[in-house]
């Protein structure tokens, strides 16, 4: 018997030894280590129609809970625009105030002031729930666009402009949504290009057809605020 096959009989001897507790121990065990971020690992399947930010945050935290980590609360990160005489609404201020470890425990902000200067989000770090990676510029199909609706400061754009699909609404052919990049790769060396939060807008409306032209799936970034 190896030494890692001595580790795994003490380790469910141990749990077996705790009697009627031994599958919550288990399912503690299972989840990822102090996980407060990710990238989903699928979209809603209606391009950047989520159900607006409501149904944005239920997806995060159904796939939280699916990867164990269910007891936190978690929000996307989006912004909405100012319509209908309600106020815009900013991502950076629905995630919490850090910091925020992917599935894997790795820090990928302190902040929110880190999260907007100099994260810690790459290709390498920006994991799904699962603690796996997402295809990136290179990869096929190309996934790197991450909707967002926001500008670089994690803030809503005017009122006038949709950069939301209509406050993640729309799965048409009208409407766009800003996106960012997650392995920092574009098409250039400029600052858009490598941003996280903040690229360019998706093209040709807000269906899941129009968000793979540019490279994307319709994934959004998922912040535990506790």
């Amino acid at each position: 018997m190896t030494v890692t096959s001595n580790i795994a009989v003490t380790a469910v001897a141990a749990l077996l030894a705790l009697g009627g507790n031994s599958t919550v121990v288990l399912a503690q065990a299972a989840a990822p280590t102090g996980m407060s971020f990710f990238i989903t690992s699928a979209g809603s399947g209606k391009g950047a129609d989520l159900g607006g930010l409501d149904g944005a945050d239920r997806h995060c935290q159904t796939l939280a809970q699916a990867a164990g980590a269910g007891s936190r609360t978690w929000r996307a990160y989006l912004s909405e625009s100012a319509a209908g005489g309600k106020p815009a609404t900013n991502a950076r201020d629905r995630v919490g105030a850090g910091p925020w470890k992917n599935a894997k425990g790795v820090e990928v902000a302190s902040s929110i002031a880190a999260l907007h200067d100099n994260p810690n989000i790459t290709k390498q770090t920006a994991l799904t729930e699962k603690g796996d990676p997402v295809n990136g510029r290179g990869d096929q199909p190309n996934m790197h666009d991450i909707l967002t609706g926001s500008r670089p400061d994690g803030t809503a754009f005017p009122g006038d402009q949709d950069m939301t699909c209509g406050n993640w609404t729309k799965s048409g052919a009208e409407g766009a949504a800003v996106v960012g990049h997650h392995d920092r790769m574009g098409l250039n060396e400029e600052p858009p290009a490598k941003s996280w939060n903040s690229s360019h807008p998706s093209r040709g409306g807000c269906s899941q057809d129009a968000l793979r032209g540019t490279g994307g799936a319709g994934l959004f970034y998922c912040f535990a605020t506790n």
